[in-house]
């Protein structure tokens, strides 16, 4: 019997969620939802017959199938995109892959994506997700937005805009909060570097109380525990302004402590394309405004 026609969304969907390795961020990249994914790829496995992911505690890992699917369907895309700019009267397509700081990616980057698209429809911008931890060369990636002072060995790096940080919380415990030393009363939440709040309660002029919330490694993630009322978050202001316009969040107070920059990176020894250098001026130019 004859296979029926697969659905070109399906395998794009596929393709995206196998080059994040999650479905949650393949939504990101594709700017839909995480259930809409996740269904595109349960229609494709069905109509091939075959898995294509396991489904593990650990997350997402492709099935042989997957893997031998994959390359071929990435190859496709890209030639497609090329073939299709030809076609359109434009210049030739070309596939910029950046890994991004997760928290910058939703805080800042997503909702100017379309100006970059329309500015640029030459580039075809490939974002990556990930917690800061990345590594540009192993990864397969041309560049990197990272959170921190700068400077990494073997690579270029220019600021882009500072972050400073400030407690965030849920605006019914906001407004109990009427002086800095109210959050010892308070389960403060912790990322990995662990200095922070000793650092904001200094700025503040208050003694720092034992910190013994939980720690995540996720902005994203204290941001979305904050907001459900588990306690206070010290967070980039700048990245989570939609939260607090749509009161999910609250800063209690005004007093903010600088805590990094977040920089656009690559590796030194890299050969500098059009696409790098086009995407490195619109993003300087546009956190500036």
């Amino acid at each position: 019997m004859d296979r029926p026609d697969l659905p070109l969304n399906a395998l794009r969907v596929f393709e995206v969620a196998m080059r994040q390795g999650s479905f949650t961020k393949a939504a990101i990249e594709l700017r839909v939802t995480q259930a809409a994914v996740s269904h595109q790829v349960a229609r494709l496995e069905d109509l091939l017959g075959a898995t294509l992911f396991l489904r593990t505690s650990q997350g997402l890992v492709p099935t042989d199938e997957g893997r031998l699917l994959f390359p071929v369907l990435e190859h496709g895309f890209d030639a497609m995109a090329r073939v299709l700019g030809r076609l359109d009267g434009r210049r030739d397509i070309e596939v910029l892959k950046v890994g991004v700081n997760t928290t910058f990616a939703l805080g800042w980057l997503m909702p100017r994506l379309e100006l970059f698209r329309q500015a640029h429809p030459e580039i075809d911008l490939r974002i990556s997700t990930n917690n800061n931890r990345v590594e540009i060369l192993r990864e397969g990636l041309d560049m990197a937005i990272r959170f921190g002072t700068g400077g990494w060995t073997g690579h270029e790096a220019i600021p882009l805009m500072d972050a400073p940080l400030a407690p965030l919380c849920a605006p019914a415990l906001a407004a109990r909060l009427l002086h800095p030393a109210d959050l010892a009363q308070v389960t403060l939440l912790r990322s990995y570097r662990s200095a922070e709040w000793g650092g904001w309660f200094e700025a503040a002029g208050t003694a720092c109380p034992p910190v013994t919330g939980p720690v995540f490694d996720s902005s994203v993630a204290l941001a979305e525990l904050a907001a459900s009322g588990a306690g206070a978050a010290l967070l980039p202001v700048a990245m989570f302004e939609s939260y607090i316009a749509q009161g999910r969040l609250a800063q209690p107070f005004g007093v903010t402590v600088p805590a990094g920059w977040y920089y656009l990176a690559w590796p030194s020894d890299r050969q500098v394309t059009s696409a790098m250098r086009v995407f490195s001026s619109w993003l300087s130019g546009t956190s500036a405004e």
